[in-house]
């Protein structure tokens, strides 16, 4: 007997989207974090278009995009004269989804609104204590001193989770800067709102970002500062004090410091897990892999694990696919996870070059080279995460584009009953066939296979293509080819190979 099927550690962004994809699919969740109630702070305060579909395929997109600013623009500085400037949204990217400035406490209230919607609600000041695995299911206990039996344990719990200590799961790596002061300001200054201003000096770098505030007053910024050559562990009224030093020198801009919303400071450090399950644990996010805040990638990274992992598991729980078939989530996002940690890590050494070829290359040459067009537009589209493939892994294939394990855009289509659609909005909970026209065969081999768990969508492309919930592609092939579909999910599904 079992209290949940999954039980969820962690009510940030990856515990909540997991739990909120898993509910989707007809699974039941528990969710349980340590801290006493919802955070209020800021954290991370970009989304990238990625984690915007992911979000709007799970319904909890929301009044996010209203509530969110479009500072799309990057310009860093030095002194007084700008080096290179990025803009963000490039509409080539084939995306509705909008990136966004928008404080992570408004991410995690959306999702634990939609999650209240599929009828579970977080359990806050309940933490992960201790954890015994079986064949069958793994019996948690709280720090309550309470047990919770479930058939699966995912740990969301951050860089200094509970649950990968306790799975014995390691987690290499290395700290890679000394400190940063990290705040949410009203400044009163004439900088422009319209995007991300950073500025090189030789004491470090600083950077500021418009943010959104409840007031309306339009003057809050979240400033990051590199501090490096202080001792300790600095407390708020320090933090601020520094701050009030650092802004106008290196910024060389008159500048009013008014209230801090939130005052802290980090180290930057680089540590991807050596596996993401042991038995019937697993791992997404932070727990999983700790990024440099730059670039806005952990947030990102973390969303897509959990939209990964859940409809993985889900199969396996519903019988659908074997146990095996789960290795695929760490196989498709552990080497995403570690060429991101690789571009956040270069990225953070050219921002706190200290040796003089490292500032030449910064200041001289790469200025230069993110000036060109496609470098930029290259750049940001990295950034997003919308080029993220699968098709080197054991889903994936070879072939004409789009491959399998490719992202399939958010292509027009239409239900059964005739009504138009997008295929994003029937994705989430179920995976979509995509058909020129009714093609039976085709859609009794996915039915066979996969349930009530799939929809069959006409539109107007050539063949056939079977889309993950994830919005990846499975297999391509024609209509009549039932056989050809059958044959490959059954080797997808039950030996997680499909190569």
């Amino acid at each position: 007997m079992v209290d949940a099927q999954v039980l969820v550690v962690g009510a940030g962004p990856t515990g909540l989207t997991l739990a909120c994809a898993l509910r989707l699919h007809g699974v039941s969740v528990r969710v349980v974090d340590r801290a006493g109630g919802p955070a209020t702070t800021s954290r991370a305060n970009f989304l990238h278009a990625r984690g915007s579909e992911v979000l709007g395929r799970i319904g909890a997109l929301g009044s996010l995009p209203d509530e969110s600013l479009r500072a799309m623009r990057i310009t860093n500085y030095l002194g007084d004269r700008p080096l290179v400037t990025l803009e963000f949204g490039d509409p080539r990217m084939q995306t509705a989804a909008p990136p966004m400035v928008i404080s992570q406490a408004k991410v995690e209230a959306a999702l634990r609104g939609r999650l209240a919607e599929l009828g579970v609600t977080p359990q806050w000041g309940h933490g992960l204590a201790g954890l015994v695995q079986y064949d069958d299911r793994v019996v948690a206990e709280l720090d309550d001193g309470s047990r919770v039996a479930a058939r699966w344990i995912v740990g969301c719990d951050g860089t200094a989770g509970t649950t990968r200590r306790l799975a014995g799961i390691g987690f290499p790596g290395a700290r890679l800067t000394e400190r940063w002061l990290l705040a949410d300001l009203h400044l009163d200054w004439d900088l422009d709102r319209g995007g991300t201003t950073g500025w090189i000096h030789p004491s470090g770098l600083l950077g500021a970002m418009p943010m959104p505030s409840a007031d309306g007053r339009n003057d809050l910024w979240r400033i990051f500062a590199y501090d490096p050559g202080q001792a300790g562990k600095p407390g708020d009224e320090e933090i601020l004090d520094r701050l009030r030093r650092i802004i106008p020198q290196r910024s060389g801009r008159r500048v009013h410091i008014g209230a801090a919303e939130w005052l802290s400071m980090f180290t930057v450090h680089r540590r991807l897990a050596d596996r993401y399950r042991h038995g019937r644990t697993l791992i997404a996010g932070d727990a999983a892999h700790a990024h440099a805040p730059f670039g806005g990638q952990g947030m990102l990274t973390g969303i897509g694990d959990a939209e990964n992992l859940a409809f993985k598991l889900a199969l396996v729980i519903h019988g659908l696919a074997a146990d095996r078939f789960l290795d695929t989530y760490e196989a498709e996002r552990r080497p995403l996870a570690a060429g991101v940690l690789r571009g956040t890590s270069a990225v953070t050494r050219v921002n706190i070059a200290g040796n003089p070829v490292g500032r030449f290359l910064r200041d001289r040459v790469a200025p230069r080279i993110f000036g060109l067009a496609p470098v930029q537009r290259w750049t940001t589209y990295t950034a997003s995460q919308l080029w993220v493939s699968y098709r080197k892994g054991p889903l994936g294939g070879r072939g004409p584009k789009p491959r399998p394990g490719d992202r399939i855009a958010d292509v027009a289509c239409a239900r059964p009953d005739g009504t138009p659609t997008r295929l994003h909005r029937e994705l989430g909970g179920r995976w979509a066939l995509l058909a020129p026209s009714a093609a039976a065969p085709v859609a009794s081999a996915a039915r066979d296979h996969l349930g009530d768990f799939v929809v069959t969508l006409t539109y107007a492309g050539d063949g056939v293509m079977l889309v993950r919930p994830d919005g990846h592609l499975a297999w391509r092939g024609q209509p009549d080819d039932g056989d050809g579909l059958g044959r490959w999910l059954t080797r997808a599904l039950s030996t997680g190979d499909a190569r």
